[in-house]
């Protein structure tokens, strides 16, 4: 009897494949990080080969480890990193580029030229999105126009694109024998190309980026069989059934199904999604507005969601390229040996600053040195980045959602670091609660795709699955928390206005 589901995890800095049994607990997982490509400074890419190699191996490691076979396996359920673009051919399934990633910010000229007829906000009230960088849009095109023959190639049909989630999908299903492509409702409305009542890819916007309709996968729901394994794969035969970006699948996860119910995800960039129900609210305070969920013919869910583009990668920074730790878990126990920040304040806009600020011409800036400041009060320092940025961001979502956030349900590898989590709290001055399984985001995409095989039967019984782990109430004197987040955000302003056109 097949009592379990398996979730490829497509991440950015590493694919991994957890196996969940009925009560949405772990069984087992498989994870092997992929190579970060850094080819010129604000570009990022990842080796889209390297990435369906990866997600093979996993998906074999996990089945290993817990000692199943195909047949104990009811469903996949797919996730991934949304905004990464990959371009590749039909005929011989190899990608035209590597992945060019979310991060990556070199697209900012066709942001500007796409701009300077309407603005930034240009397509915002039918996509729910600024024109950004940040988006798969922008990074479509730009492959078109500076990949040689990709042009010529997209404008006959023998192209395709997909976000991560379309790539792995369309190489599990048969790749150029047969492969399905297609996306999700959540991933399509991270493209600046759907519109977000209709469902639909606009082609008036497609015009406006030069991007042929032949090139875009079906849009479909997040949750219904897409098709299934092909006959090479360990999971052959197994239906993949269900399809959610990243944040969406944390916040199913977290069984964040409901308007006013929300999660914040602290993994490579941090991510707050505020679940507004059937009603599309567009922001007037930074936020993105975008699809949470749709399973099968039901409704659709919208949601706003507050995107910061470095938090967990700022520590992976501190390791990799200063030197001052040797694994990510050593930042708390540096953070640790010092009572406070030292005055010290760091803003990490290494790709710009995203919500609620939206500046581009922002960069990563440390202010507040003294000789007094040594690594201990660097490592505390960027563990509070990720927490004023994260007060930054629920500010914007009560303005917009009018209700002031109760508590915070908390996910991602972050959130295992007791020191960030307790400031969490008390910069936000509510309590800060992580579930027993933190792996929301693999957990969001095993329920989307068990409810469209009739694994699990409804929301009510996986919220039964949900059991809190941990709490931490704020203990900061609203004074001092006031003083901090003044300091923090003059911080913020130090690190605007820095790109000029000879800096990139």
């Amino acid at each position: 009897m097949a009592d379990h589901i398996i979730a490829i995890d497509q991440g950015t800095t590493s694919s991994r494949a957890i196996i969940f049994d009925r009560k949405g607990a772990i069984v087992a997982t498989g994870q092997k990080e992929h190579e970060q490509i850094f080819p010129r400074p604000g570009w990022v890419e990842h080796d889209p080969n390297e990435i369906w190699r990866n997600v093979q191996e996993v998906i074999g490691l996990a089945l290993s480890r817990a000692d199943l076979t195909r047949h104990d396996i009811a469903a996949i359920g797919i996730t991934n990193q949304r905004e990464t673009a990959v371009v590749w051919d039909r005929a011989t399934g190899r990608p035209v580029y590597n992945a060019i990633v979310w991060q990556d910010t070199r697209t900012q000229s066709i942001v500007d030229r796409l701009a300077a007829d309407g603005g930034v906000d240009r397509f915002k009230p039918v996509v729910g999105l600024p024109l950004a960088t940040y988006f798969s849009g922008t990074k479509v095109a730009w492959i078109l126009e500076n990949v040689d023959g990709a042009r010529e190639k997209a404008e006959a049909g023998e192209l395709a694109f997909g976000t991560t989630d379309t790539w792995v999908l369309w190489n599990l299903t048969g790749g150029i024998d047969g492969g399905v492509h297609v996306t999700d409702v959540t991933n399509a409305s991270r493209t600046l190309f759907m519109d977000l009542e209709t469902l639909e890819w606009r082609d008036d916007i497609l015009a406006a980026f030069d991007v042929p309709r032949s090139l875009l996968p079906e849009i479909r729901s997040s949750s219904e069989v897409y098709g299934t394994a092909e006959d090479s794969s360990l999971l052959r035969e197994t239906p993949i059934a269900g399809i959610l970006g990243d944040q969406q699948a944390a916040t199913f996860g977290q069984a964040a199904f409901h308007a006013g119910e929300s999660k914040n995800t602290y993994g490579t960039g941090n991510f707050l999604i505020f679940q507004t129900g059937e009603e599309i609210i567009r922001s007037k305070n930074g936020l993105l507005t975008t699809v949470g969920y749709k399973l099968g013919e039901g409704p659709t869910h919208y949601a706003l969601e507050g995107s910061i583009a470095v938090t967990g990668s700022l520590i992976q920074w501190l390791r990799d390229q200063l030197g001052i730790i040797r694994s990510a878990p050593e930042v708390e126990e540096l953070a640790a040996r010092v009572d406070d920040n030292g005055g010290v304040y760091f803003v990490p806009a290494f790709s710009g600053l995203f919500a609620p600020y939206w500046r581009p011409d922002a960069r990563g800036a440390i202010v507040g040195l003294t000789r007094f400041v040594n690594k201990g009060h660097i490592a505390r320092a960027a563990l509070e980045a990720v927490a004023f940025q994260t007060r930054d961001v629920l500010d914007a979502v009560n303005a917009d959602a009018g209700v002031d956030l109760a508590e915070l349900k908390v996910d991602g590898g972050m959130v295992a670091n007791d020191t960030l989590m307790q400031f969490q709290a008390d910069v936000l001055g509510v309590p800060v609660v992580r579930p027993v399984v933190a792996e929301t985001t693999a957990l969001g995409a095993a329920y989307a795709a068990g409810l469209a095989v009739g694994f699990w039967s409804n929301l009510d019984e996986l919220a039964a699955n949900w059991q809190e782990d941990e709490r931490w109430e704020p203990t900061l004197e609203e004074a001092e928390r006031d003083r901090q987040l003044r300091l923090w955000r003059k911080a913020v302003a130090k690190s605007m206005d820095w790109v000029d056109d000879d800096v990139s």
